[in-house]
């Protein structure tokens, strides 16, 4: 017998639903309902695709037709290739080279061989189902009858296989993924009333082991939480559409997860950078939150999630004060415990660098390390252990208490992610004034032989900064000309280079380093000002 009874069970589903006799039944001509994709594309990106080039996360990939047993890259370009929900760049695009390109781009995947195992990931085949049905009056219902056949042949093949595959063994938000696309196979194809009944069976579990009571996912990603909320919300469309009552969970998670999004939210519109996120386009957050329904005001925090958000005048202030995602839902878990990000207005000032989840191990590692985030490094060693699977070493205890007065705030927290290492811990305290003006912090290191440790503050690529004369401070300005002093007291401060990966592409910047060592003090306090 197998070793693990379920997988053997769900490998014996796999092979009994591609077998030709299943697979050729019940092949409907066209989709009973529509489904529609909600999302907006990037018309720039579709002619990207045009040309032969999937851009995705930053990293670009050959699109070409025969290309598809191409098993070289990064997982996650790879994947995303293979998901097919770049045809919502070519139909932003709208033009017939668009609508063409898609069709052949599909006809070539269903024709060829697909040698690349991550095609057939559940994730990925729902992702590719719900891509092809949702831009299906795109790029299929002009076409000749013998395409729509073999489209709607393989729609019901692929979507046997993934109702076979579940539930995903993945842990983390692409299980949602593959449980929309059997969903709309389901609406789509109604005789196929199996899938729905699949599906709705493993949602509600789903949906109870992803999102945490305060709405915050699990991965506790902005850019997973953002992905989880947009399937979720489609999830519900579909179900509505074939007038199918939502599992209660679903709604109830909806509910919960909208103002915790906001919670991730800088002025500008766009998510924090902490676990792998990149700003993303406000217009899609918008109309995420806008599908999400009702929901109120942003909380102060999130405290399953970890998140504290303070506010005051025009800035805020994020901080991630959370333990990290536990193993199985960490692979671009970042080390980045305590970390702060600020901004003024629609301004960026202090960030994270972002993430390269699908570049090169080496860039992936680089984003992930403490040394990336605006937070405290001690002797140039993360907080937490980066593995390519997750993340190994971790801080275990993080606390954190809060109190707000007459409009300002006040924060303490702290973390164990060097008790191994140097039996340290670090003690990380701010201030936000009522005024917005005014933020004030201090970092400690609390260990039994004192360490070298460094302060970082990351600037967006729109900052200037200046060391001032006397080297006790750093001047920093923004684009609208708004001028803010950093300056320190216990530790030398200095200018260096970094790199800001949190947009579009990569783009120079700098950061304010103050660097503390094991002969002088443990802690330095910093204040952050507006001038004039």
């Amino acid at each position: 017998m197998h070793a693990d009874p379920r997988r053997w069970l769900r490998d014996a589903r796999r092979a009994m639903a591609r077998l030709p006799s299943l697979r050729m039944s019940r092949v409907p001509d066209a989709p009973a309902l529509p489904v529609r994709d909600p999302w907006p594309g990037d018309p720039a990106r579709g002619v990207r695709i045009l040309k032969g080039e999937l851009e995705f996360a930053g990293a670009v990939r050959a699109l070409r037709p025969r290309g598809w047993s191409d098993a070289t890259g990064s997982a996650e370009v790879r994947a995303a290739a293979h998901q097919f929900s770049w045809l919502r760049d070519l139909r932003a695009l709208g033009t017939d080279a668009a609508r063409l390109r898609a069709r052949a781009l599909v006809a070539d995947w269903i024709t060829g061989p697909v040698g690349d195992p991550l095609a057939h990931r559940p994730d990925v085949a729902g992702g590719r189902i719900a891509a092809w049905l949702g831009h299906y009056d795109f790029f299929a219902s002009s076409a000749d009858d013998g395409f729509r056949q073999k489209l709607m042949s393989r729609l019901v093949s692929d979507a046997r296989s993934l109702s076979a595959a579940l539930p995903a063994e993945e842990l983390d938000a692409r299980a949602l993924t593959a449980l929309k696309g059997l969903i709309a196979a389901a609406v789509a194809m109604p005789e196929h009333a199996a899938f729905l009944t699949r599906a709705l069976r493993f949602l509600p579990q789903e949906i109870g082991r992803q999102v945490l009571p305060d709405g915050c996912h699990a991965e506790r990603s902005p850019a997973a939480h953002l992905a989880a909320l947009q399937d979720l919300t489609e999830i519900r469309s579909l179900l509505q559409a074939a007038q199918v009552q939502p599992p209660p969970a679903l709604n109830a998670a909806i509910e919960r997860m909208a103002p915790a999004l906001r919670v991730l939210r800088h002025g500008d519109g766009g998510l924090a950078l902490f676990n792998g996120a990149k700003e993303e386009q406000t217009t899609l957050i918008d109309l995420v939150l806008t599908q999400a329904g009702r929901s109120g005001r942003a909380p102060s925090g999130l405290t399953d999630g970890g998140y504290q958000r303070l506010q005051a005048g025009r800035s805020v202030l994020i901080v991630d004060c959370g333990t990290p995602p536990p193993p199985g839902v960490d692979r671009f878990a970042h080390a980045g415990t305590l970390a702060i990000e600020l901004s003024l207005g629609r301004e960026r000032m202090i960030v994270n660098c972002g993430a390269a989840s699908a570049s090169t191990p080496e860039w992936r590692d680089a984003m992930r390390a403490t040394a990336a985030h605006s937070t405290l490094v001690i002797g140039d060693i993360s907080s937490a252990e980066l593995r390519p699977s997750g993340l190994g070493r971790r801080p275990e205890r993080v606390e954190m208490q809060r109190q707000e007065a007459n409009g300002a705030h006040w924060l303490e927290a702290s973390h164990d992610g060097w008790q191994k290492p140097f039996g340290a811990v670090h003690r990380r305290r701010l201030y936000l004034a009522e005024s917005g003006e005014d933020i004030r912090g201090e970092d400690a290191v609390e260990a039994p032989t004192p360490q070298n440790f460094t302060v970082r503050f990351h600037l967006h690529p729109a900052v200037s900064a200046s060391l001032q004369q006397d080297g006790e401070a750093v001047l920093l300005r923004l684009p609208t000309g708004g001028g803010w002093r950093l300056r320190a007291d216990g530790a030398k401060i200095s200018l260096e280079e970094s790199v800001y990966l949190g947009g579009h592409e990569p783009r120079r910047s700098e950061q304010v380093v103050l660097t503390g060592s094991a002969e002088g003090p443990q802690q330095v306090k910093w204040a952050i000002s507006k001038v004039g």
